[in-house]
């Protein structure tokens, strides 16, 4: 890292990896570790979510939270995706090490943040309820349904506050501090559902409240941690004052980067509403599955964003070839990680399904255990999907990435209103491995002929 004396620089050189010097996997790795540890975390209480409905109020009630997952990860999606896109804009000024750029950045990235929460509210009010409808949500579990999802959605802006505080702390290169106060939060959530699911008859509506608590926590002890040891991310007043440009240049990166995982949501949406049709034993073997399915690809995603921010500081300070070997190099680690997943999954499947969904009915279990089985096999493909295209948007790029995931919603449109009335589950299972390698291809090509990465360009187009 830039040795800066007497700077606010210097607070957060402690707890900050150095992805500007030195061996890039080795530092990537330490980078990376606490996000995926976060990730596992956020996997982990929602998986308690899961388990403790089913566990007690049963599979009708399992099956209520499981229609609204792919809703659920649409919101999730929009938060991160701003949050993450903005600090590219944060990342690549820390990288050029100018300070007065990045307190620009971060003013310019809370307005926009704080407008886009206002309208999100707005409409998570209004439209949750009648999106159930449309996706067609079984009448039997559609009132725990919207219960659920609509304390989400009018407590939305806890979500939005802990995604961009822990993506500004990461542009700074600090991964560890967001982990400890999700740690926190997790554990206190853990205690939450026990109590206000298991204890007070609140229903899937305590599992509701136990996750907008928890997230809540963790943006306070984010906010308090950037007060005290990160005060190079506080802009002053006349920050806010950022200029027509720098706020189109946030926007653009924000909104590309969310509306990139809109739109993969939305496709899983769309998916949703055909797995609804399938009756409720398969809904909540899905939302089991996909559950399992997303802790073992987490080691990829979480590379991704490590990537993201690796690539954005280094094109910040100049230094392609350092870009290019830190691909290559975490291309070989997603096939390892592969490996490791396709080996976990073909030996505890069936073990794993029992344990998350609480169930042991053997429709569900066997649903569970052929999606998870297939989709290991492509799991590889899968980290690679990942790492090109946040370091496309590292680059600055915000067409191609929009692009792949509009690649990804016809795929699940076709499937969804073509292959899953004809083939029922089976399609399902198909679905997303089948559209990964062709998403993988384009962004592959997509950024080995960029023109800053062959050299012909400073810029990313």
């Amino acid at each position: 890292m830039f040795v800066k004396k007497n700077t606010e620089r210097d607070q957060v050189k402690t707890l900050s990896v150095d992805l500007l010097h030195g061996p890039i996997m080795k530092n990537l790795l330490v980078f990376m570790l606490p996000i995926l540890v976060s990730y596992v975390f956020q996997q982990l209480y929602n998986a308690v979510d899961t388990s403790i409905v089913g566990h007690f109020l049963g599979e009708q009630s399992l099956a209520a939270v499981g229609a609204n997952v792919a809703i659920f990860d649409l919101m999730v999606g929009f938060a991160q995706g701003l949050g993450s896109g903005v600090c590219i804009v944060v990342s690549r000024a820390y990288g050029a090490a100018d300070e007065g750029e990045l307190r620009r950045a971060v003013a310019g990235s809370l307005v926009i943040g704080a407008a886009t929460v206002a309208l999100m509210t707005i409409l998570s009010l209004l439209g949750l309820g009648p999106l159930l409808h449309i996706l067609g949500t079984p009448d039997s579990i559609y009132a725990e349904a919207c219960s659920y999802i609509r304390i989400i959605g009018g407590w939305i802006f806890v979500m939005f506050a802990y995604n961009l505080l822990s993506s500004l702390l990461r542009a700074l290169g600090n991964s560890a501090m967001s982990l400890v106060f999700l740690i926190i939060s997790s554990v206190l959530n853990v205690f939450l559902d026990l109590l206000l699911v298991g204890g007070t008859g609140l229903g899937v509506r305590g599992a509701a409240y136990a996750t907008v608590i928890a997230q809540g926590i963790s943006a306070i002890l984010c906010t308090v941690y950037i007060f005290r040891c990160a005060k190079i991310l506080i802009p002053g007043r006349e920050d806010f004052r950022c200029g027509k440009a720098l706020y189109l240049e946030l926007a653009g990166q924000g909104y590309a980067f969310a509306f990139m995982s809109s739109v993969v949501n939305l496709g899983s949406v769309i998916l949703q509403s055909g797995i609804n049709g399938l009756g409720e034993i398969v809904i909540a073997g899905h939302t089991t599955a996909r559950k399992i399915f997303m802790l073992c690809a987490l080691p990829n995603i979480s590379m991704g964003m490590a990537i993201s921010t690796f690539v954005s500081q280094n094109k910040g300070a100049g230094r392609r070839e350092r870009i290019i070997r830190g691909i290559k190099e975490s291309y070989i680690y997603d096939m390892v990680c592969g490996a490791m997943t396709i080996l976990v999954l073909f030996l505890f499947a069936d073990k794993l399904a029992v344990l998350i969904s609480g169930s042991t009915n053997p429709v569900l279990v066997g649903n569970v255990v052929a999606y998870v089985r297939f989709a290991a096999l492509f799991s590889g493909v899968l980290g690679v999907l990942h790492q090109t295209r946040l370091a496309l948007q590292g680059l600055g790029e915000k067409t191609t990435p929009l692009v792949s995931s509009f690649i990804e919603l016809v795929g699940k449109c076709v499937f969804t209103w073509l292959l899953v009335p004809r083939m029922g589950y089976r399609a399902v299972i198909l679905c997303e491995p089948l559209i990964w390698c062709v998403m993988t291809a384009h962004l592959l090509f997509a950024f080995f002929t960029n023109g800053y990465i062959r050299g012909r360009s400073g810029n990313a187009v």
